[in-house]
């Protein structure tokens, strides 16, 4: 089977037809690259770049992937709006029966406006204010997940304002390392996630005595884009230690909340499968006779979605080549931040191949005044000036954390069904960057 990527003495060569093997939306078709049956050239010259596109069926077969290897549990798939919040990815996924797992007011608004099941949503985070638990009980919230002393009590006097039992479970921080990037480990002992393991049946014994706390679970999210299952294990194992312990004080849970954070395969990471993470699962889960969330986000929606970008500018040096593009750090920022290796691949295929004089290699950088201002570096390319260029497994964490930096107007959205497209989020404006800005009047 050919290789996905070639490292040389120059730069990184990824083999686009190797890579979009294992991308079930991407495909080339007489070497012309395609998302479901819609070449990327059509959307182009429909939407122009930089633009983020979205797979409808990339995103429903993942979720089908994960009901279907718990069927054998009662479980609840909560996608993590924060991955992708788009309307129109969280309405395909509401049609699809999924609940959702949200971090803010903003996002139970959306999932609502969306035609998602306020029931069907465990709200996290911890910094919950008297506002987001109040709407949240108004809407019949189905689980808040408490991070903290503090906020528990807040709840408890919110929904005594309101004469309402608010349905919680606690986030236990069960120490386990996840071994991934630090900005996105969340369960270890430093991070400021969750409630320590020490400290959970204490917490839940408080919780117990309070009039208007209503305990339904217990959760656990340990950090994201996880390639191994014997973290997940780990922390199943003490979150099981646990629910042993409160049943012998007489606390009986609902549901178990295993969190999120399942891999993807971005270039050449070999994340667990869908199959491996159940297989090790399953056994353990199926002992508690409990229902069981999972809250998965970029596993669901990363690779369902590219970006697309033109090269404006080739800027060959002494030291190195840039290829400016139109894209930028504002509209991607996981390269920058997290040092994400991404995928970058032509629209059309070169007649030549890596060999040939055509190809060089490439740092892929913006037009912002930052060094930081990449996408990706070393890549080995045949480019020209006006070529379009894929970034793949930009659908998780790509629109959603862009910005208005350097006062450029956000990228549009577009989703693919077969051979349908649909504009779903249309290009910001710079007038409207500053329409409801004002200038100062002297008194």
């Amino acid at each position: 089977m050919t290789t996905v990527t070639t490292q040389t003495e120059q730069g990184l060569y990824i083999n686009p037809e190797a890579l979009t093997a294992h991308l079930p939306a991407l495909n080339y078709r007489n070497d012309a690259l395609h998302m479901e049956q819609v070449s990327i050239t059509e959307l182009v010259d429909c939407y122009d770049t930089p633009c983020y596109v979205y797979s409808k069926q990339a995103i429903l077969d993942v979720y089908q992937a994960y009901t279907d290897s718990f069927a054998s549990l009662k479980h609840q798939v909560c996608y993590a709006v924060k991955a992708n919040s788009n309307l129109a990815v969280l309405g395909v996924l509401a049609q699809a029966g999924a609940g959702f797992d949200i971090v803010s007011r903003g996002e139970l608004m959306r999932v609502l406006a969306a035609g998602g099941d306020a029931a069907r949503v465990v709200f996290s985070g911890v910094g919950k204010t008297y506002g987001d638990i109040e709407y949240a009980l108004t809407q019949g919230i189905g689980c808040f997940n408490v991070e903290s002393i503090s906020e528990l009590a807040l709840i408890n006097e919110v929904a005594q304002q309101l004469d309402k039992s608010a349905p919680i479970s606690l986030r236990v921080n069960p120490n386990v390392d996840a071994k991934t990037h630090p900005y996105i480990s969340t369960g270890l002992k430093d991070n400021k996630f969750g409630i320590t393991h020490e400290d959970a049946v204490a917490v839940y014994e408080q919780a117990a005595a309070l009039s208007h706390i209503d305990i339904v679970g217990i959760d656990c999210h340990i950090g994201s884009q996880l390639t191994e299952v014997e973290p997940f294990v780990a922390a199943l194992d003490k979150v099981i230690e646990l629910i042993h312990t409160l049943r012998e004080k007489g606390i009986e849970l609902r549901h178990m909340d295993l969190g999120g954070g399942l891999g993807v395969r971005y270039i050449d990471e070999t994340p667990v499968s869908m199959d491996e993470f159940a297989a090790a699962l399953l056994p353990k889960l199926s002992e508690l006779g409990l229902t069981v969330f999972f809250e998965p986000g970029r596993s669901i929606v990363a690779n369902a979605g590219v970006l697309l970008t033109r090269v404006d500018v080739l800027k060959p040096t002494e030291h190195k080549n840039f290829a400016i593009v139109d894209a930028a750090m504002n509209d991607l920022i996981r390269p920058a931040l997290y040092q994400a290796e991404m995928a970058v691949i032509p629209s059309v295929l070169p007649s030549k191949g890596i060999d040939t004089d055509g190809t060089q290699p490439w740092d892929i950088v913006g037009a912002i005044c930052e060094t930081g201002d990449f996408l990706a570096k070393g890549r080995l390319l045949a480019l020209e000036v006006g070529d379009t260029l894929a970034i793949t497994g930009a659908g998780a964490y790509g629109f959603t954390m862009s910005s208005n930096y350097n006062s450029r107007p956000r990228a549009s959205e577009v989703m693919v069904s077969g051979n349908h497209h649909q504009l779903i989020r249309p290009r910001e404006t710079i007038e409207s960057l500053y329409e409801n800005e004002t200038l100062w009047q002297a008194q």
